[in-house]
């Protein structure tokens, strides 16, 4: 705060030092956030696949939720079968992880990676991301799932 003997005195307040790249209160709260929300996420997937490892989908009774849709319907809906494909994606056994839910394997798990991988990227280096698809994205994802519970209903 500049005082009055100052101001008569001529002197100038010296001007704000500039900010050290990187260095922003706002950047490091970006990245902090994004650390514990990867390692919050990474631990509950840790261990939802540690009990999937031992909890058969495959098998009936076990304490896996069931589709709503398919409970409702009996049909599938275009994510039925996640569980399962998850579950031998563990075991290692892609074939079976591509009966499962063979869509869901090709375009979602690749997309969630994308933009998971992108979140920590940005995040890491202090910036936000917000996937913001587009009315055509949008479009093409509906259009892609309303197709595939068709079809995987209809050829079975």
């Amino acid at each position: 705060m500049t005082s009055e003997r100052d101001v008569l005195a001529g002197a100038v307040p010296a001007p704000p030092a500039p900010p050290i790249p990187g260095a922003s209160e706002d950047g490091r709260r970006v990245r902090r956030a994004t650390l514990l929300g990867a390692a919050a996420v990474t631990g509950l997937t840790a261990a939802a696949c540690a009990y999937l490892w031992h909890t058969d989908p495959h098998q009936p009774g076990r304490l896996l939720p069931r589709c709503p849709f398919n409970a409702m319907t009996g049909l599938l809906c275009p994510v039925c079968g996640g569980t399962r494909m998850v579950y031998d994606l563990l075991h290692g056994d892609l074939s079976a992880a591509f009966h499962d839910n063979a869509a869901l394997l090709l375009l979602g798990v690749p997309l969630a990676a994308y933009v998971g991988g992108r979140l920590l990227y940005e995040g890491l280096r202090g910036r936000r991301y917000r996937p913001r698809p587009t009315p055509r994205a949008l479009a093409a994802a509906l259009t892609t799932a309303v197709v595939w519970g068709v079809v995987r209903n209809v050829v079975g």
